[in-house]
């Protein structure tokens, strides 16, 4: 192994971290604070909603309840899939390891970076440590996106479409139910497309492009990125085809976090119909694409804005958002930022039992 490569490996020990100077820790916290205070409090001011924070204050209980409930299956999903995406039976990735790291990947997406990029990482590394090599864990990290957000993408073409056409019952603005439907159908080709580049690109553009010139290095690590992420799609549709009732998480992670909304909706009032929700919902969770914590503002503000787009009263929308904005984005943060430290002690023990070295591979099931 070359010295380049001692360094990747040994980088792949240390868990992942972000840098924190007193003045980027004391600007974050501002910041999240500032948008949680706008929302909460001055929004409802601005909408001329002043009994919004009473009525936030005054919801069913029971319904809240279930929304809490609703809460803990969605994250029990969260783990059912990953474990069907990532864990054999040779793995020493138990339940209470998968546990700890979907938990702590969440809170990691949802504290330090916008679009999943904390998460991803934190969860690659434990992958790492668990003993997947480097190119296993890439695949299957794609896999599991794959199958995650290829529901997301489905559900925005079916959804849109049906309530357009009049399928399912309810207002259909063509802005946020034919456009969000041509976005998930243009997603959901181009990765079907991309499942055919060959998984040995990067070994096939080294046999054109030899000797140490820049560009052939430069050529060799672009191919590197569209052949892994065709071998994650074709483990994400090989493993539909296995059956494995573990795969209902993909649609029990969606399904249970828009039964968190409905009940939130009950909660204050009576909820639109569910097509609408369902719309509502993804449309909204396209915030997550801002450069913000977590989508904080982007999801919660999109979210508000599609209902009343649908006609919801705009009232009624805000407080069932930013109660199931506080089930389903901070009520787990706790748990997950609990999770984080729990699983940094645990790789910290498997890598003194070990000893000096980059973990053995596994046999690769990609």
């Amino acid at each position: 192994m070359d010295p380049a490569e001692d360094e990747v490996a040994a980088a792949s020990q240390e868990m992942p971290r972000v840098r924190f100077t007193r003045g980027r820790l004391l600007a974050g916290a501002l910041f999240v604070v500032s948008i949680v205070a706008f929302l909460y409090f001055v929004l409802p001011k601005l909408l001329g909603l002043q009994e919004t924070w009473n009525r936030l204050q005054q919801g069913n209980v029971w319904w809240l309840v279930l929304a809490a409930l609703f809460t803990v299956g969605s994250f029990a999903a969260y783990v059912w899939l990953f474990r069907a995406v990532f864990v054999r039976d040779d793995s020493r990735i138990g339940w209470g390891v998968s546990y700890e790291i979907t938990m702590a990947g969440l809170a990691a997406t949802r504290l330090f970076a916008a679009g999943g990029a904390g998460g991803i990482a934190l969860t690659a590394w434990a992958l790492r440590r668990a003993g997947l090599g480097p190119r296993t864990v890439a695949a299957r990290m794609i896999a599991f996106l794959v199958l995650l957000y290829g529901v997301y993408m489905a559900a925005l073409v079916v959804d849109g479409l049906g309530l357009y056409v009049g399928l399912f019952p309810g207002s259909a603005p063509f802005a946020i139910t034919v456009v969000p439907a041509i976005f998930g159908a243009v997603v959901i080709v181009v990765f079907l497309a991309m499942a055919f580049v060959p998984g040995d690109l990067e070994r096939l553009v080294a046999r054109w492009t030899t000797g140490e010139h820049w560009r052939g290095r430069a050529a060799r690590k672009l191919a590197a990125l569209p052949g892994t992420g065709a071998t994650g799609i074709r483990t994400a549709l090989a493993l539909t085809r296995t059956n494995d009732p573990a795969l209902i998480g993909t649609i029990a992670w969606w399904g249970l976090n828009i039964a968190i909304l409905w009940a939130c909706f009950h909660a204050f009032g009576s909820a639109p119909p569910q097509a609408v929700i369902v719309m509502a919902y993804f449309v909204g969770m396209l915030g997550n694409l801002l450069p913000l914590p977590g989508g904080v503002g982007g999801v919660d503000g999109g979210m508000i804005g599609a209902f009343t787009a649908f006609g919801v009263n705009v009232e009624l929308a805000v407080v069932a958002v930013l109660a199931y904005r506080a089930f389903a984005f901070w009520l787990p943060t706790l748990p997950g930022a609990v999770a984080y430290f729990q699983l940094r002690r645990r790789m910290q023990r498997w890598r003194s039992a070990e000893g000096p070295g980059a973990p053995s591979e596994v046999p690769s099931y990609t």
